[in-house]
């Protein structure tokens, strides 16, 4: 039985003192870790800005308006402590990431898909306007019906409704890994097995007399059996390299990618500029530049440089074993890129971190553009909304 004495307990003391202190560290730390996390995405007509606890999607109407939504992130680090640990974080977040890029693009299709309906209803009700209907009953021309207007009330969105697009945004995101799996992983390695094998630069299989094409097919990629294995993984990633690359410049032509570069390099120049603690204003934003190093096409290079270094350590004959290893090590390359990149990010960051994110800042010249005015003002409007739901952040320059 304990009873109060009134005496003050110094191992309690201490002990409070130092969930005191662990709290203070961590809500320092989290508050460090602010000016690392703020980041985006381009969408159509629009952008989307994360902070560490919020997201906020501000597109740009046909008649000139800026409409958002915002909402808070799930916490997943604080529900799995794991999720807090490096290189673990970075497969969490590229996966929250994934599916929130995937949601802000439905979001900004759907403000595409009104707007473009509000144009045709507009056309036809110009059409209708010009067309004379006689009233029923005569066949006198001065007598025509009165226009009429008809307005249908807005069907509120179901549970039904929430969970197809939910199904929808599991279907894209499982099409999106599946797509990259097979251009980026599956393609670059069958392509690489057979440029060695047809230089002589691997061990050629044995086919049987007479062998047909698919006989032929399946012993050529089924084995893997290069002279140099690392040779084998440089080729294989700068043939990825080459992949990714001419996939992006391809799309750059596109009228309507090239205006998602625009929001791209709007959000860039935002960021910037409350990373430098301005205020969010056009003017400030507009003199940033903008590639940053924390751009996702920088991570995006950066994997495929870590890629080609951890598969040069993992060696199989079977084609199918490498495939398989391979995708499974995807979480763990992802999470290596996610803390080079943060580093890199770093003013203290060493030359070779920033050496491996100059790929990716290179690319950028391609994948963001520069923007308007009118964009910036959306990419500022996405981060302010976001700011809003930030517990501890005021919308205020950073310090």
């Amino acid at each position: 039985m304990l009873v109060e004495t009134g005496i003050p307990d110094p191992g309690r003391e201490i002990k409070d003192a130092g969930e005191l202190f662990m709290k203070r560290f961590y809500a320092l730390f989290l508050a460090l870790e602010r000016d690392l996390i703020v980041g985006g995405q381009a969408v159509m007509e629009g952008v989307m800005m994360r902070t560490p606890n919020a997201y906020a999607i501000a597109c740009r109407r046909a008649d000139g308006s800026i409409v958002h939504t915002s909402a808070e992130l799930p916490k997943w680090s604080d529900k799995y402590k794991l999720l807090n640990v490096p290189v673990l974080r970075g497969g969490a977040t590229l996966i929250q990431s994934l599916a929130l890029g995937i949601k802000a693009l439905n979001y900004s299709a759907n403000i595409a898909q009104e707007d473009l309906e509000l144009e045709e209803a507009r056309e036809k009700s110009v059409a209708a306007e010009n067309v004379e209907v006689l009233a029923e009953g005569t066949t006198d021309e001065e007598f025509v019906k009165a226009p009429t207007k008809m307005t249908l009330p807005q069907e509120k969105e179901s549970k039904s409704s929430k969970a197809k697009q939910s199904a929808s945004t599991a279907g894209s995101i499982v099409f999106a890994l599946g797509f990259n799996i097979l251009l980026f992983i599956v393609a670059p390695l069958v392509l690489t097995n057979f440029l060695f094998m047809g230089l002589g630069w691997a061990e050629a299989p044995v086919l049987a007399a007479g062998a047909g094409w698919w006989e032929t097919a399946k012993a050529y990629v089924w084995e893997i059996k290069p002279a140099s294995w690392v040779a084998f993984n440089l080729i294989d990633g700068v043939i990825r390299m080459i992949f990714f690359v001419v996939m992006i410049f391809s799309m750059s032509f596109l009228k309507d990618i090239h205006r998602v570069f625009q929001y791209h390099g709007a959000e860039h120049k935002t960021v910037f500029a409350w990373e430098k603690g301005l205020d969010l204003t056009v003017r400030n934003a507009d003199v940033q530049k903008r590639q940053h190093p924390r751009c996702g096409t920088s991570f995006l290079m950066v994997v495929m440089l870590v890629a080609i270094v951890l598969f040069s350590v993992i060696k199989f004959d079977a084609l199918w074993l490498n495939l398989v290893v391979r995708i499974i090590l995807m979480p763990l390359v992802a999470g290596l890129s996610y803390e080079i990149i943060r580093y890199a990010a770093k003013k203290e960051s060493g030359a070779i971190f920033k050496i491996m994110t100059l790929p990716g800042l290179w690319l950028q010249n391609i994948t963001t553009q520069n923007p308007d005015d009118d964009q910036l003002e959306v990419a500022i409007e996405a981060l302010k909304e976001s700011l809003k739901l930030e517990p501890d952040i005021e919308l205020e320059p950073a310090a």
